[in-house]
């Protein structure tokens, strides 16, 4: 038992509940504690700068750097007085994850003095090496300097070194010398302006005194656990986030007994751990459970703005990386990371909100209000209709390709679901151009159980099958990544929906100036849109074969691959509406379409090499041993005449030494096609070989690692087995 991976499952099963010291206060009471809330900066600002910073935060308006000073200097006495040695411009490259760079409060005079320094102009900008970050050709290496920005409308944060000291962190934008966009935060402020300008326009001819409208964002998180000791014993889970090789345990999720079960002691000290810290931070949490496959799990926050949203999102993910190496973990975002169970996506529930507090999406018992909730539904939906191929974009990675169409995951078609009764809604006011549209009763369930209190039935079912699918008030995203940041969709659907509501509005005012009643002009606008539309439209089963069938009927795009999709991000149209929104220039454009390739590219390059590695470093040269052993014991049989005992430990050796002959030589032709598209100069041409001829060899390898992870005698198998990594918490 001298085996690494023995010494790794001791090591887990002997772990027990980290113990987590609650707060004594309740949440209201420490709630956004460790940020630069409002009541903050209510608190130690001039009114004259606090109003200043909130007319900033509401209506872009500009903030001198005399206002700037005076918040750089009660950022800095705040921070210091809670233990903040450091600050730093926390941003989000375009590399998916986060970046900041430490900095001193610590500074020193001309006279050699020790002193606390934070003037409004490192609060304001700060350098970092642009060139070392991906920027799709914008900046050369020997092009250094780019640019942070703060964002004031995202509160700046506290965050714990893990070592004594906090950091505090400035959300940011960052951009490059010459002015280009490198992050996902410029774009996605810019997108959400477009939106709020497009919006407040459309809603004026509902209601005048809307001044303004935000989109929300409530990010649903989904992730898998596994102990530490087995994570660094399997090398595949630490270089590639997920496992390329492992045979299907005899009990996966088919007993659907994991989901919403009983949260394990030592997971549930872990959420109770990062809960805490979120909430300090402001980032709203809410609900935790676990999720369908064993081993995993998911966390929820309630609604907020999507950039801040976005921005919690980012913060709550490094949270949980940080808190469960507290508690012997480790977390897996990976949207796929063990073959043949649910993988992990990171469903986006998104509405529209005015700053009279009305939800634009929600339904109403009023027909003045539900013709509004109609305008803005239908608008949407045309709006995924005419750029569903740019929505398929916005969420194709390289770990997405592993789980889009899998049995837990919405297909790579995109479809809009909306249920029964608004699809009958919309029928009749295509053919009738009537809304009849009654909310009525609340209609209850009847249990005949006299104790259990009467059960409320909504208007529309769930559908998990669709990618876009309307949920009541709300439109949920699902087929997101459990492992990207959001702002790549939000982008893209705040984008195109804020397009859409500028091209109604002037359909609108055409109609009004030709002298056709409001009512009645809007009316005719939405029959049209959903004439034009509806084919995106689908109620049943997206996972089935049938939906395929049908789809393409409909005209329907189905992009499999990430290196296809991407493409739909350089396509005239797209480049045209980016543009006109003022979103993204078109260099930006063909920029993050580089990157995009780029990083696709080289996560299967990892893998590829992982997969090398592995095969032959670990299970051929075990196979190998096991089969020496084995032949041994089929020659001393042999020798003693028991010719007929031997035959089926010949045929063991056969087959393993026939699966070992197909390992080396997939193996080498993966590398072989690997040098082939390393060769290859046109980045389109190479993301495809390896998105075709390289990965092609993944699952004819793993076949054969995996039949033979069940020959080989278990005590000699040296990869963490899936019914190890997956059940043991």
């Amino acid at each position: 038992m001298s085996n690494y991976r023995f010494k790794a499952l001791e090591i887990a099963m002997n772990r027990s509940a980290v113990a987590v010291v609650a707060p004594t206060e309740k949440v209201t009471e420490f709630f956004a504690s460790n940020t630069f809330s409002d009541e903050v900066m209510k608190a130690r600002l001039t009114s004259e700068a606090y109003q200043k910073v909130s007319n900033a935060i509401r209506s872009g308006s500009k903030i001198e750097r005399e206002i700037a000073d005076e918040v750089a200097a009660a950022m800095r006495a705040w921070a210091t007085s809670r233990g903040a040695t450091h600050f730093t411009h926390w941003f989000q490259p375009l590399t998916g994850g986060t970046a900041e760079k430490h900095d001193s409060f610590f500074d020193l005079n001309s006279a050699g003095k020790a002193l606390e320094n934070f003037r409004g102009s490192a609060l304001v900008q700060q350098e970092p090496d642009a060139s070392s970050f991906p920027s799709g050709g914008i900046r050369a290496t020997f092009e250094a300097r780019g640019y942070t920005g703060w964002d004031p409308s995202s509160p700046a944060f506290l965050m714990d070194n893990g070592a004594g000291g906090k950091t505090l962190c400035i959300p940011s934008v960052f951009i490059s010398y010459t002015g280009e966009v490198l992050d996902f935060k410029t774009p996605l402020l810019k997108a959400l302006h477009a939106l709020d300008k497009a919006a407040t326009a459309v809603m004026h001819y509902f209601d005048r005194n809307v001044e303004k409208v935000s989109a929300t964002l409530g990010p649903e998180q989904e992730y898998f656990l596994v102990d530490k000791a087995l994570y660094y014993a399997r090398p595949d889970l630490v270089m590639a986030g997920r496992t390329v090789f492992g045979h299907a345990p005899a009990r996966g999720q088919q007993l659907e007994d994991h989901y919403f079960g009983s949260i394990p002691p030592r997971v549930n000290a872990f959420m109770v751990d990062f809960e805490f810290e979120a909430l300090k931070l402001g980032i709203p949490v809410r609900t935790r459970h676990n999720e369908v496959a064993p081993g995993q799990f998911e966390c929820a926050p309630t609604f907020e703005e999507v950039n801040l949203a976005i921005d919690h999102n980012a913060l709550l993910m490094d949270l949980m990386h940080k808190t469960a190496e507290r508690h012997n973990f480790k977390v897996l975002f990976h949207e796929k990371p063990f073959a043949g169970i649910n993988g992990s996506g990171k469903h986006n529930n998104w509405s529209l909100m005015t700053d009279t507090g009305v939800n634009m999406l929600a339904l109403s018992s009023k027909p003045k209000e539900n013709l509004r909730f109609l305008t803005f539904l239908v608008n949407v939906v045309k709006a995924v209709h005419d750029h569903a191929d740019l929505l398929r974009a916005s969420i194709a990675t390289a770990g997405n390709e592993h789980r889009l169409g899998a049995n837990e995951a919405p297909p790579a078609i995109i479809s809009v679901f909306l249920g029964q009764e608004l699809t009958k809604l919309l029928e009749e006011l295509e053919t009738k151009g009537q809304i009849v549209l009654d909310k009525g009763d609340n209609v209850y369930y009847k249990l005949g159980i006299t104790r259990i209190p009467p059960l409320v039935r909504e208007n529309t079912d769930r559908n998990r099958t669709s990618p876009f699918a309307f949920t009541g008030n709300k439109f949920e995203f699902r087929a997101v990544g459990g492992g990207a940041n959001s702002a790549n969709t939000m982008i893209v659907l705040n984008t195109i929906v804020a397009n859409q509501l500028k091209e109604f509005a002037v359909a609108l005012e055409q109609r009004l100036e030709a002298g056709e009643k409001k009512e009645l002009a809007v009316v005719e606008i939405l029959k049209q849109y959903y004439r034009a539309s509806k084919k995106i439209l689908f109620e049943g089963n997206g996972y089935g074969e049938e939906w395929l069938t049908e789809a393409k009927k409909r005209g329907l795009s189905n992009i499999i691959t990430t290196y296809e999709a991407l493409g739909n991000y350089i396509k005239p149209a797209s480049v045209e509406l980016f543009e006109k929104m003022a979103v993204l220039t078109e260099r930006e454009m063909h920029a993050r379409y580089e990157i995009e390739l780029e990083n696709y590219m080289k996560r299967i390059q990892i893998e590829s090499r992982v997969i090398g590695d592995l095969a032959q470093n670990h299970v051929v040269s075990t196979a190998v041993k096991y089969q020496y052993r084995l032949a041994q014991t089929a020659k001393s049989l042999v020798e003693l005449d028991l010719h007929n005992e031997a035959a089926p430990i010949k045929e063991l050796i056969v087959e393993i030494s026939q699966r070992v002959a197909v390992i080396k030589q997939a193996v080498y032709d993966m590398t072989e096609a690997r040098k082939r598209a390393n060769a290859e100069e046109n980045v389109a041409h190479r993301a495809r070989l390896y998105g075709s001829e390289v990965k092609d060899f993944f699952e004819k390898i793993r076949y054969e690692v995996d039949k033979l992870e069940v020959i080989i005698d278990d005590e000699d198998w040296p990869l963490v087995k899936y019914r190890e990594l997956l059940f043991i918490k």
